[in-house]
């Protein structure tokens, strides 16, 4: 036996999202939900997850691994794995962000299993997969088991964040999928992070924009950014969003605008395995100089 099998004694292969919150409340705190489990084992190798009696295995739910589109929404499965995103065709002309974000996820044997649902379930400010689903202004599905029914309610993507490594889910719940907006005429999305190249890939700091142009191209009607880790949990930098709506395309002094208000209101703090809370000071400018540009030439394109 493993050292990673030895953690649970039983592992179960739901169909439906019932049988899978029936699971889950029937063991209580003593079952885990898995997909591609590239979080959760090593957590359970390295102790930082307590062992558990019983793991439970969402991938074979019907839907959990389906990316589809209808007239108003694009619906990614919280089983879908970072590799399924990176490759979306639908994705790469309507979410470029979050497909830019799931490509710089640990190596292609990572992204073929890791998930989007454990990359938000897992609750870390840095998440890259996060990250891109914020600026795009996502919703998560949160199932609930409640008297022997599954009720599914749809709500925005922070709601379930609770600290570092730390979500609000109870024993009854898990994630369905999650939802938002495709991108449309005069609006485009961009995402890059800095990281440290050595050893194990942390990031440093990402950040993911969203902007949408009036109809004649000529200002910025509505922005999103999005940064982690820039405190407990990811981040939407409101001032700089309310510097750049309503003005005029990033000029010399928008752009500085928006850097100083996004700086001013980011939460940094030092790292010995990251950096130090002044060079991530120093990214956000680097970053956000990078990335406006790009977006607003894929806005004026789309």
């Amino acid at each position: 036996m493993t050292p990673a099998a030895s953690r649970w004694t039983e592992y179960q292969t739901p169909t439906a999202i019932e049988e899978a919150l029936a699971l889950l409340a029937l063991y209580g705190g003593r079952a885990r939900i898995i997909a591609g489990g590239t979080d959760l084992i090593l957590d359970m190798e390295s102790s930082h997850t307590p062992p558990v009696d019983v793991l439970v295995d969402v991938t074979r739910i019907a839907g959990m691994s389906d990316i589809t589109q209808t007239s108003e929404w694009i619906v990614i499965g919280a089983g879908v794995t970072h590799a399924q995103i990176e490759k979306s065709e639908l994705l790469r002309r309507h979410a470029a962000c979050l497909t830019e974000s799931c490509g710089v996820v640990g190596g292609p044997q990572v992204r073929n299993v890791a998930t989007i649902g454990g990359n938000v379930a897992h609750a870390l400010p840095a998440a890259d997969g996060t990250i891109g689903l914020l600026a795009l202004d996502a919703e998560v599905e949160v199932c609930t088991l409640t008297d022997s029914r599954v009720v599914r309610r749809w709500q925005p993507l922070l709601s379930i964040f609770a600290g570092p490594g730390r979500n609000t889910l109870g024993h009854h719940q898990m994630l369905g999928g999650f939802r938002f907006h495709p991108t449309g005429p005069g609006e485009a999305s961009a995402f890059d992070r800095i990281m440290r190249p050595q050893g194990v890939a942390l990031p440093i700091l990402g950040l993911a924009v969203w902007l949408r142009l009036d109809d004649e191209r000529r200002k910025i009607d509505a922005a999103r950014i999005a940064i982690g880790p820039a405190g407990p949990i990811p981040f939407r930098a409101s001032a700089a969003e309310a510097v750049l709506t309503g003005a005029p395309q990033c000029d010399a002094d928008v752009m500085e605008s928006a850097i100083a208000a996004a700086q001013s209101q980011v939460q940094l703090r030092s790292s010995k395995h990251r950096a130090s809370k002044e060079y991530r000071h120093a990214m956000v400018a680097v970053l956000l100089g990078r990335l406006l540009p790009a977006a607003l030439e894929r806005a004026k394109k789309s």
